[in-house]
């Protein structure tokens, strides 16, 4: 007999407890960390369905899906936006009226782009996406400009610098590769001891990231589900 797909709620459920379970091996407080649902590709009535199980930070990683879903439920207004993707300086203006974070900073001309961006006095909180891969065609700037970067994020007017990002390479255990990001934080804190952000850790190594100190998970699909065919 086949299994019985698993409900949104038990898949929030089941995450939950894993990231508990893995934090508690750590030696952390669950409480500690923040678990974003990326709801990339999924509509607006499915981000709807999660705030009623309780889920308050959503991320997306494209500009025009949070633009719409944000517009769409402006009603949820206790929902936090995490923009999570590969920014355009030109789209920078739709990124800061619906996000709250942006996680992926990683170039100055952005960074310029949302500081200007700002539409009232709201702090527009950001992290620095660090590239843990030899690849500088991935997102991230290299970890010899952090505290240089850093630096410049700290003089600009809208923006608070919270913490440091990545995504784990495709080629190496993920293990290492976090305790390269933990150093890199460890870096940051130094000049910036309020950016006590780890943004780190996805479905398939969220326990990895959480023992190496990561404090912001982004989780897709093993809570929302396959994502659904695009035309």
């Amino acid at each position: 007999m086949d299994a019985v797909p698993m409900t949104l709620a038990e898949r929030l459920s089941a995450i939950d407890r894993s990231i508990a379970d893995a934090a508690r091996d750590a030696g952390r407080d669950p409480s500690e960390i923040t678990r974003i649902v990326v709801t990339k590709f999924h509509p607006a009535s499915l981000v709807r369905e999660l705030h009623a199980l309780g889920v308050r930070e959503v991320g997306e990683n494209r500009q025009q899906e949070l633009s719409a879903k944000s517009a769409e439920l402006a009603d949820l207004t206790d929902l936090h936006w995490h923009f999570i993707g590969q920014a355009q300086t030109n789209k920078a203006g739709a990124v800061r009226r619906a996000a709250r974070v942006v996680h992926s900073v990683d170039r100055k001309k952005l960074a310029d782009s949302l500081d200007r961006a700002a539409f009232d006095d709201s702090i527009l909180d950001v992290l620095i996406q660090v590239n843990l891969t030899d690849d500088p065609g991935r997102g991230g700037i290299v970890s010899a400009e952090l505290e240089t970067f850093a630096e410049y994020i700290l003089d600009l007017p809208t923006l608070a610098l919270k913490g440091i990002m990545a995504v784990a390479p495709l080629d190496e255990e993920p293990a290492r590769a976090f305790s390269r990001l933990r150093g890199y934080a460890e870096r940051l804190q130094g000049l910036a001891p309020e950016a006590s952000w780890i943004s780190a850790g996805m479905t398939g190594d969220f326990a990895e990231a959480i023992n190496a100190g990561a404090t912001h998970l982004r989780i897709g699909s093993a809570i929302t589900g396959p994502r659904p065919a695009q035309g």
